[in-house]
């Protein structure tokens, strides 16, 4: 059988690396009985070889339960563990790794795609809005490990230090942890156009950091009839 299917650019790439990017599209992990248990997305999981044990990631009780139950954030995880490897992929959004040494990390919980176990995570409120409020929340992660994120095309890294910044919340995929982003409505009654999202209100960072945005916010969801 001849194709350009079974070119070596497309073979899985060997490694001794835990993480690993196959493409700038699909990530390879590598587990064992000694290494951390992945946390991922539910539904980012596309293949893997060997024995894995799935199981939805627990809320951890206490606050992160009543945050959990009141805005879904965080409820869409799967823990793995086993001994092979795991890939992982979404709707071909290019995928980064970061490595966590004991710093933090604010990430808008739909670009998250994978993190280690080891790695502390809650969700936190945006702009100061309680969870009754209806605020926006977001991932804070913080410790060592990995953390592989996804952008919905090429992403932009924006240096908030010297001006104010303001992205739509759709199109953020994550920003230093330092930062505390402010909700700015620019809404006028009358003036909405397109989705509205970017339009309506965006999130402002202002200080020493840094905000990745994405070109893109999001698949758009078909309005109901």
């Amino acid at each position: 059988m001849r194709s350009t299917l079974f070119d070596a650019a497309n073979h899985e790439r060997q490694t001794n690396e835990r993480w690993a990017l196959q493409s700038s599209k699909m990530l390879r992990c590598a587990l064992g009985p000694q290494s951390p248990e992945i946390i991922s997305s539910a539904g980012a999981m596309v293949a893997y070889q060997g024995q894995m044990d799935f199981a939805y990631q627990g809320s951890g009780g206490g606050m992160k339960l009543l945050k959990k139950m009141a805005t879904g954030e965080g409820g869409n995880m799967m823990r793995t563990r086993g001994q092979g490897e795991i890939f992982f992929a979404r709707s071909n959004n290019e995928i980064f790794l970061l490595q966590l040494e004991g710093d933090a990390l604010t990430l808008n919980t739909r670009n998250m795609l994978a993190f280690d176990s080891s790695i502390q995570w809650d969700i936190r409120s945006v702009g100061g809005a309680g969870i009754m409020a209806g605020g926006l929340f977001n991932l804070f992660l913080q410790g060592h490990g990995m953390v592989a994120v996804t952008s919905d095309g090429p992403p932009l890294l924006l240096d908030c230090s010297q001006q104010p910044t303001f992205v739509d919340p759709q199109a953020a995929v994550c920003w230093s942890a330092n930062l505390q982003p402010q909700i700015k409505n620019d809404f006028k009654m009358g003036s909405l156009i397109g989705r509205g999202s970017g339009e309506s209100f965006q999130l402002g960072f202002h200080g020493p950091g840094f905000v990745v945005v994405q070109p893109s916010e999001g698949p758009v969801v078909a309005a109901s009839a």
